[in-house]
């Protein structure tokens, strides 16, 4: 992980993500090791992260050492991008994706500062 980016589990989803407090946006990255085209999001995310720092909080959530939460939100795939808005899923984007469509993905739902 990163300065950025943060790891959140099972045990910590519901306070780092359905709880998270204030205007900031959360964008969930669910993703495991052995997953390539997770290794491919992961530096567009951190770019992401620097771009939006302060508006934007994005975390990642290990599927294989974290399976209850990816199963109750019904992940099939990885990598797959959840943004939450106050709590409440707010847009889903499944598989790699290039910055400029994962900046328009997320762009709706920042805060405007």
């Amino acid at each position: 992980m990163s300065e950025r980016i943060t790891a959140v589990s099972d045990g910590s989803f519901e306070q780092d993500v359905r709880n998270a407090s204030g205007e900031q946006p959360v964008l969930v990255d669910f993703w495991a090791e052995w997953c390539g085209p997770c290794r491919m999001v992961a530096p567009v995310l951190e770019q992401l992260a620097a771009d939006h720092d302060g508006r934007l909080k994005i975390v990642k959530l290990n599927v294989d050492e974290n399976p209850q939460t990816p199963a109750a939100l019904g992940i099939r795939g990885i990598p797959t991008l959840m943004l939450f808005k106050d709590g409440e899923l707010a847009a889903t984007q499944v598989g790699a994706v290039a910055k400029s469509q994962l900046a328009a993905f997320v762009a709706p739902y920042l805060a405007t500062a």
